[in-house]
């Protein structure tokens, strides 16, 4: 069983929630508060669409590959030590991304930001169950996602409003008084706890990493190098070997970082496959609209975030009414509803782009991808909870967020590579010719993760093929 030392007092509670809360906004709000600082970072630094890309991507590709990784070095080591751990290097990377004097020095300590949320991110939820009674953890886990909710409804505005009135290393700089205040806070307020048994999978972190770095690093150099280019062939052909044998891993290795016979539930496997197809055409599309904004419209950082709003702010509306649905119709409508939603939403930009379009005809598009993902999102959670049974749910939701962070990641990879080779920033005319398709793409990936909803069974069953023996330390429930 899981060894923890948690004291479970009212105030221990209250100090994990604050402190496990907090930590989650910032690494959640790191996702998307890059997006509206783009264009002045590329005015200061310089680069390319690429380096554009690899700014926003090096934190959500580290992130997403080290993320059950770093769970496991927490259930190994100590989660209040390796909670402190990830902090440290997360707020230490934040400064250096605001001193970086170039393009490739900031992609750089982004990645190393994107090491330090894996590390602390998987654990707050584990810090925080180990704190809260039993009786009051639907309360504090509710806290918990609507807070990371905050963060990402207020993350483009955040950005904006930062860049324009301060600068764009403000975003950085952000992080940097937060996360030494809480540093001190969780080694007096968190409570230790490991995992006895608790093994790292350092085989399967390396193949997955590097198989997703080389398929990311090939859309993104596609454009400027071509297709048939050595360094794209290298990096599609390489990373799809070594994700290949990431999933034989999975299945033959005694305790894999994830189980691949997880995969054999229907459920399991339509949902994961909608949340990253969802992900891919959601997170390439604010990449561009964003930029489109400002870029094309002439709007400043800040009135790019805030315009955003009706789609990333949607959530905090929709959110409770998805619930709601959810328990009364399902989950499956609900899921499969709020994809149609944003397929309909990224098709109406399309039909609308023009270098010249009104921000109140671009409104019912924004409102209608809000509602969409708002529809989505906490559905999406309970279907993969219920699609596994209750031992597994930590390994499962660890799958699914480390999946929906990499399908982020490919679409801005995917969607920036096909902008770059049709349009380009050159003028408003040329942006729109490369922002049409991407958005059209992103709508067709979008029309696939409802498909792929379509899939789930009405009711997910609890019933998966039993964990292997050697695997049965790893999957004791949280205490």
């Amino acid at each position: 069983m899981d060894k923890t030392t948690a004291t479970r007092r009212p105030a221990t509670a209250a100090w994990a929630l604050v402190i496990t809360s907090v930590a989650g906004f910032m690494a959640a709000l790191d996702n998307l508060v890059v997006t509206t600082a783009l264009p002045s970072i590329r005015k200061d630094l310089g680069g390319a669409l690429s380096d554009l890309e690899w700014t926003v991507n090096a934190y959500t590709l580290t992130f997403a590959v080290l993320l059950m990784f770093g769970a496991s070095l927490g259930d190994r080591f100590g989660r209040r030590k390796l909670f402190i751990t990830g902090l440290t290097i997360f707020t230490g990377a934040s400064a250096a991304a605001a001193l970086a004097p170039g393009i490739n020095e900031l992609i750089a300590f982004r990645a190393v930001q994107g090491v330090g949320a894996a590390i602390m991110m998987p654990l707050t939820l584990t810090l925080l169950s180990a704190a809260v009674p039993p009786e009051r953890r639907g309360t504090a886990f509710g806290i918990w996602g609507a807070v990371n909710g905050l963060a990402i409804a207020s993350g483009p505005l955040i950005g904006g409003s930062l860049t324009e009135h301060i600068s764009w290393q403000w975003i950085f700089w952000l992080n940097v008084p937060i996360g030494l205040l809480l540093i001190p806070l969780a080694r007096l307020r968190l409570a230790e706890s490991t995992a006895p048994g608790a093994r790292l999978d350092g085989r399967g972190t390396v193949l997955i990493s590097l198989g997703l770095f080389g398929i990311v690093f090939a859309l993104v150099n596609a454009t400027s190098h071509g297709w048939s280019s050595v360094r794209v062939l290298t990096g599609l052909i390489g990373g799809a070997a070594l994700v290949l044998a990431f999933v034989r891993h999975g299945m033959t290795a005694r305790q894999p970082m994830l189980p691949m016979r997880l995969f054999r539930g229907r459920g399991f496997t339509a949902i994961n496959v909608a949340s990253s197809l969802m992900f891919t055409g959601m997170f390439g599309s604010i990449f561009l609209l964003s930029q489109f904004l400002q870029t094309v419209l002439g709007y400043t950082p800040t009135e790019a975030g805030l315009r955003m709003l009706p789609w990333t702010g949607m959530p905090m509306i929709v959110a409770p009414i998805a619930g709601i649905l959810s328990d009364r119709i399902g989950a499956k409508p609900v899921v499969a509803a709020g994809l149609a939603l944003q397929a309909i939403g990224l098709g109406w930009f399309a039909l609308i782009m023009s270098p010249d379009v009104s921000y109140l005809a671009q409104l019912p598009a924004l409102v209608i991808s809000g509602a969409g993902m708002a529809l989505f999102v906490a559905p999406a959670t309970s279907l993969v909870m219920s699609s596994v049974i209750p031992a597994e749910q930590g390994i499962a939701s660890g799958a699914n967020n480390a999946l929906r962070e990499v399908g982020g990641a490919l679409g801005i990879a995917v969607l920036g590579s096909i902008f770059a080779a049709q349009g380009g920033y050159g003028s408003g005319a040329a942006f729109v010719d490369g922002l049409l398709p991407a958005l059209w793409v992103g709508a067709a990936i979008l029309a696939a993760a409802f498909a792929a909803a379509l899939l789930l069974p009405k009711a997910p069953s609890r019933r998966t093929p039993k964990p292997d023996a050697a695997e049965a330390p790893r999957l004791q429930p949280v205490a």
